[in-house]
């Protein structure tokens, strides 16, 4: 059986909190704040946190953490799970996050993944459209792009139709 993940000591671990902080992309309020770190292949960022002397040491979800951080470990309610309310799996906004059950999830994840352009839809899957995004900040602010421009055409590129579906209500 898997270890309890100490989200406490993980929080307040300031290398671990400074290491999460110094991958993130942020844009303005409200804006998705994209992952630059790792990427797993459900397209969620992934990090080393904690420290071996302590024996915290573990890789963890990013957005995870970064909702531990933010809010605080008892806030996140036993068997919960954090949902992306943006439906981008790298985003590390806060305000995008919402607790919540596995179920409702999934049923989230079902009912707006076949949606044509949108974030769920996209034809590179979650890790592909993640480490797309990465990659396209990552390489615009080596070469001093617009990095704006460059998530936009990241994001197109995961619709190469162009294909837009509203909801009905």
């Amino acid at each position: 059986m898997a270890e309890a993940v100490p989200w406490a000591q993980l929080a307040a671990h300031g290398p671990t909190v400074e290491r999460y902080r110094t991958k993130v992309y942020y844009r303005g309020p409200g804006e998705c704040a994209y992952w630059l770190g790792a990427v797993s292949d459900s397209g969620h960022g992934k990090l080393r946190a904690g420290s071996r002397s302590t024996d915290t040491s573990r890789v963890v979800t990013a957005h995870v953490l970064g909702w531990v951080i933010e809010y605080g470990h008892q806030a996140l309610r036993s068997g919960a799970v954090v949902r992306h309310l943006c439906d981008e799996s790298s985003c590390q906004q806060p305000t995008h996050w919402v607790s919540g059950a596995r179920v409702d999830n999934i049923k989230d994840y079902y009912a707006r993944s076949h949606r044509a352009g949108h974030a769920l839809g996209d034809v590179r899957g979650p890790d592909g459209r993640a480490v797309a995004i990465r990659d396209a900040i990552l390489t615009a602010q080596a070469t001093g792009a617009d990095v704006e421009a460059a998530i936009a055409a990241a994001i197109a590129a995961g619709n190469p139709t162009g294909a837009t579906q509203d909801t009905l209500f």
